[in-house]
């Protein structure tokens, strides 16, 4: 699913925020710091890394336009699914 360098050198708040999303799907940042129940400054830098490193992307969140919706790349979530 992701390549283990790529995870292995990202900080553990990281790391958990993309556990969080593996297991939960799609989220908004509100719900990953409820979730994962870290701040919303560690969220947020923590999507920032994830971002960079193309692990997860960032869409608009259809039911309140001024919040985004985090998930795995596409290329992520597919190889979970055919892990599984």
């Amino acid at each position: 699913m992701f390549s283990e360098e790529t995870v292995r050198d990202l900080p553990p708040s990281a790391k958990l925020v993309l556990k969080v999303l593996e297991y939960n799907g799609g989220l908004t940042q509100k719900e990953i710091v409820e979730k994962s129940r870290l701040s919303q400054r560690t969220v947020r830098d923590a999507l920032d890394r994830l971002q960079e490193a193309d692990v997860v992307e960032k869409d608009i969140y259809i039911p309140d336009a001024r919040q985004n919706l985090y998930r795995l790349t596409v290329e992520d979530a597919k190889a979970t699914i055919e892990a599984e």
